[in-house]
């Protein structure tokens, strides 16, 4: 086939690489050595690259030619040999865990540079074109979060918006909303943008040692979008995990009878709304979208009613009969909430606050909290992404991978939020990654330009290829096929050619 010719850039992925160093092997997928991989386009023409990402962790497990640095789903041990003193020790210092620099989830735009991430207070900054790993950057020196997403989102100046957990920091627990900015003062160009990091507004936990996980957040024109949900992690669990021989992961627990708490912080203000809105239990990781329409804040998630997905992924359920074998008990559902931001505070217990056409509901309990209920829009699509222009606007398409019952997808999909429409791609023994929009120059449309994904084949001898699909009709434009051995990633991004700052520059 053939690339449009304004498609000019590098499409940078991120994913788990390598699960066995020596005699070991990571218990789970999303603890393998990240492996960064990229496609770049030039004159119609596409190169492929790919190299691990050079992290203290890697650097440490090849060396000793084992896992020695625990990863989530696998506790490491130290040497035996070592002597008990310093073997009490390191017992000690895992209380609070000195967390992995294994960032193997996504790729994130800070300043002019590019870093590679995961959920841990530490970020790697990476060369976009050669893929050489660079510094080390750990948040916790600019701002006392433990935890972080590896999904930030990009205001429009630019700026990083991102939030961590803060754990048991002066005996609060708390979720931080942090701002790193896109430029420094000219006469600080030495500085990182890091040392200008800006804390936008703290939300304390609902409980002290039960900190939500979460994945992602949402974010509208004026309001940020935070969800805290009863997928929880046990502190205690995870201070003693070390000594009692199990992963952080079995550190986190799932309460089905508790509620799902929504918080919005207004981006003026800094101040959260004081309204308290609550849903059921749920577990999720994506947020789509999100906008504002008279007064309700609406917002597009993908959620589960239990937390089955992350036990799918340990490596001794992906065995050869794996699609027959693992089946997830909760399917993906896209749910959008409308939430009456503006609602009259006189109302009636019982009263639907929703004054805006749709079938999601907005009711005031009788404590005067106000209890929703979303619209299902569709089910069985995971790892949503869109047009980014219209990130915290009114949308209507989302690109994303198709999942039935099983969390590995076999097609990808254009899905039409507002008419429910369906457009997808696939072919038989083809396992496509997350569907990245490009936007084409001249767009005048929402959908005006292409969709990048890559595909590895089920038959390791079949060659992966990379699929460019027109994001308006879904047809194939054409296909990179690369004779190389590639992964499934995960995130990743596409950077265009005037964002890379050249070598000599």
């Amino acid at each position: 086939g053939q690339l449009p010719t304004w498609l000019q850039g590098i499409l940078l992925r991120n994913g788990p690489g390598m699960h066995t160093i020596g005699d070991s092997k990571y218990n789970h997928w999303f603890d393998g050595l990240a492996l960064l991989h990229s496609f770049t386009f030039k004159n119609g023409e596409v190169y492929y690259r790919s190299k691990y990402l050079r992290s203290d962790t890697y650097n440490c497990n090849i060396e000793a030619n084992r896992i020695v640095v625990s990863e989530f789903g696998t506790m490491a041990y130290p040497d035996p040999c070592k002597n008990i003193f310093a073997k009490a020790f390191s017992y000690l210092s895992h209380t609070i865990p000195e967390f992995t620099d294994n960032c193997l989830i996504n790729i994130m735009k800070a300043g002019d540079d590019f870093y590679a991430t995961s959920e841990t207070n530490f970020i790697r900054k990476i060369n976009p074109q050669t893929l050489e790993t660079l510094e080390k950057v750990d948040y916790n020196k600019y701002v006392a979060v433990n935890v972080t997403t590896s999904h930030p989102h990009y205001d429009s100046d630019g700026n990083v918006l991102n939030v961590g957990t803060s754990i048991v920091d002066k005996g609060k627990t708390k979720y931080v909303l942090f701002k790193i900015p896109s430029s420094v003062p000219e006469q600080e160009k030495k500085k990182s943008c890091f040392k200008h990091l800006e804390v936008i507004c703290s939300i304390p936990s609902r409980s002290l040692l039960h900190p939500s996980y979460y994945h992602s957040f949402g974010i509208t024109a004026n309001y940020i979008i935070f969800i805290e949900q009863p997928f929880r992690l046990d502190i205690v669990k995870m201070a003693t995990a070390y000594i009692r021989g199990v992963n952080w992961a079995s550190c986190l627990a799932y309460n089905k009878d508790d509620k799902t708490w929504f918080h919005f912080i207004d981006r003026k203000t800094k101040k959260e709304v004081s309204a308290k809105f609550y849903t059921d239990a749920m577990v999720f990781f994506h947020h789509i979208n999100a906008y504002e329409e008279d007064g309700h804040i609406i917002f597009d998630i993908i959620a589960y009613t239990d937390n089955s997905l992350y036990d799918m992924f340990y490596l001794k359920n992906l065995g050869k009969d794996f699609e027959e074998n693992t089946k997830l008990t909760a399917i993906p559902t896209c749910k959008r909430y409308v939430v009456p931001l503006q609602h009259d505070k006189d109302a009636e217990v019982g009263s639907n606050l929703v004054t805006i056409p749709s079938t999601a509901t907005a009711v005031k309990d009788k404590d005067g909290n106000i209890y929703c209920q979303p619209e299902i829009r569709c089910e069985g699509i995971e790892l949503p992404r869109i047009n980014y222009d219209y990130n915290g606007k009114n949308y209507k398409y989302v690109y994303a991978t198709k999942v039935q019952w099983s969390p590995v997808p076999t097609q990808i999909a254009k899905f039409n939020i507002q008419t429910k429409e369906m457009l997808q791609w696939g072919e038989d023994h083809c396992w496509p990654s997350e569907p990245i929009f490009v936007p084409s120059p001249d767009a005048k449309e929402e959908d005006d330009g292409i969709v990048l994904t890559c595909v590895v084949k089920t038959d390791p001898k079949e060659a992966p290829f990379l699929l460019v699909l027109d994001a308006k009709t879904f047809t194939e434009l054409g296909r990179a096929t690369v004779d190389v051995e590639m992964h499934l990633d995960l995130h990743g991004m596409f950077i265009p050619e005037q964002d890379v700052k050249t070598e000599t520059e």
